[in-house]
């Protein structure tokens, strides 16, 4: 009766993942459509700006937490991507968001875009962390 329990229990959270996975989906979808209005002449700068970093980090090859990380990896795009769409949504007129909705759809079902600039973004993030925990390093060993 434990083992069927077990299996049960492990049943629950692959299914919980990835429903979080489908999420993230939806999530890249709705960003790219956010990014389709951002080059649209009806949007204002401010909102441009805005969906520059959110498709940024959101369609970057490399994730600033790392998805193989547990819980960490997954949390970063269910929270950055998120916020940065709500917010961009509140900026966009409805009928720019209505026609990129359904090009984003579009794309997406063909392939998936990616961005070299998010990926230099992630560099240099890690690369500045890592800088920051090699002088702390130093600065320890020194005093030693």
């Amino acid at each position: 009766m434990q083992f069927e329990y077990e299996e049960l229990e492990d049943v629950v959270i692959v299914s919980r993942i990835e429903a979080w996975k489908q999420r993230i989906e939806h999530l890249k979808t709705e960003t790219y459509a956010v990014y389709l209005a951002s080059r649209d002449p009806r949007v204002p700068w401010y909102a441009k700006a805005l969906v520059a970093f959110v498709v940024a980090h959101t369609f970057s090859p490399i994730d600033l937490i790392p998805d193989f990380i547990p819980v960490l990896g997954i949390v970063d795009d269910l929270v950055i991507t998120p916020l940065g769409i709500a917010l961009a949504l509140k900026m966009i007129p409805e009928p720019v968001m209505l026609e990129c909705r359904l090009k984003a759809q579009e794309k997406m079902l063909s392939g998936k875009p990616t961005s070299k600039l998010g990926a230099a973004m992630v560099v240099i993030i890690w690369l500045l962390l890592a800088s920051v925990l090699i002088v702390a390093g130093v600065r320890v060993l020194d005093r030693r």
